[in-house]
């Protein structure tokens, strides 16, 4: 470790007073020999954004909440985060049991190699494994903690590792997707809405156009929750995919409790069991999983759930699927989840 840890120091342009801090920034939590990165990742999230708020609030006088805020997710989102982790190959130190999970990062290096640096960069053709964020997050953490918790002594260290910031015309070049989300449905006469659900751990975005409801994700914050959902929202668009319909559903006394998951979706806790009971609640019949997707060798799998689920008394038929996991078991409660937020958030 000692060896990896002078690497990373040269890398990072930084020597720790205490290397046990960069140790444990390396940590994931399959390695169950050495201290986890969580307890770093926990106080490197707010601390790369509060850096990176106060750099452009300095920097951009004239720019409004608004607009700061949307410059602020684009240079702390996951995508973002997971590229400076890969450019500075950063994810070759984790320590880790976990290989399903680092071929997941393999698989995102060899697609961010053939990406065009120059672009700003909201999502491309893979999805960007949480785990690379987290650990540009717990090396700030480190980073922080070791400088005596001085945000000034971070950044002069940390920014160059951000860098390029993004700036307001980087992203007038590549629109935000929040601004394409508006745009694109402006055009067709579309009304879209984000509603925001805030739980003890997470902040949830839900999109709706025209009073039905789309996407939704969450994020510890609420600009990233906004920002991934309306890549969600995007994405089902220009797939085609029917929204499903609205429902106002009379009783909501059936207490659902959200979290994120390992991919970094949104799901809520018993997903398939709450719904069972809320559709019970209506005399509803029960719902009906179906799998959309099966795709990958089989010591990979990977599943697209949905669920149908029949309003009787409106003789109406609602379906909806899930995002892709590793077992249907997850397939179907994250189906589920899609489900509930949309019966109880219209």
């Amino acid at each position: 470790m000692e060896a990896s840890a002078a690497e990373l120091e040269r890398i990072l342009c930084y020597r720790f007073k205490n290397r046990k801090l960069l140790e444990e920034a390396l940590t994931h939590s399959s390695f169950t020999e050495g201290v986890s990165y969580e307890r770093l990742e926990f106080i490197g999230d707010p601390i790369i954004s509060l850096a990176i708020s106060n750099y452009l609030f300095l920097a951009y006088p004239n720019l409004d909440p608004g607009h700061l805020s949307i410059l602020r997710a684009a240079n702390i989102s996951t995508e973002k985060l997971a590229r400076v982790a890969v450019r500075y190959g950063l994810h070759v130190f984790v320590r880790h049991h976990a290989q399903p999970l680092m071929d997941q990062v393999e698989r995102f290096v060899e697609a961010v190699a053939l990406e065009n640096p120059s672009v700003v960069s909201h999502g491309g053709s893979v999805k960007a494994p949480k785990i690379l964020a987290d650990i540009v997050e717990s090396i700030a953490g480190a980073i922080y903690v070791d400088v005596g918790c001085d945000l000034e002594k971070l950044w002069k260290y940390f920014r160059r590792i951000l860098e390029p910031i993004v700036t307001p015309g980087d992203l007038e070049q590549q629109p935000q997707p929040v601004s394409t989300l508006f745009e694109i449905c402006q055009k067709r006469g579309k009304h879209v809405e984000f509603k925001h659900v805030r739980t003890k751990t997470a902040s949830i975005a839900n999109v709706f156009v025209d009073g039905k409801f789309i996407a939704s994700a969450s994020s510890a914050q609420k600009d990233l929750a906004k920002l991934e959902a309306a890549k969600i929202a995007l994405d089902r668009l220009a797939s085609l995919v029917p929204p499903p319909t609205s429902v106002k559903p009379s009783s909501r006394n059936i207490e659902l409790n959200f979290f994120t998951d390992e991919d970094g979706n949104m799901s809520i806790e018993a997903a398939k069991h709450r719904l069972h009971e809320y559709c019970e609640s209506r005399r509803w019949s029960k719902p009906v999983y179906s799998i959309e997707k099966d795709s990958g060798p089989s010591h990979e799998r990977r599943f697209i759930c949905s669920v149908q689920i029949t309003m009787k008394e409106e003789a109406r038929i609602l379906q909806i699927s899930g995002y892709e996991k590793s077992r249907v078991k997850d397939a179907q409660n994250s189906a589920a989840s899609m489900m509930l937020v949309a019966l109880f958030e219209m």
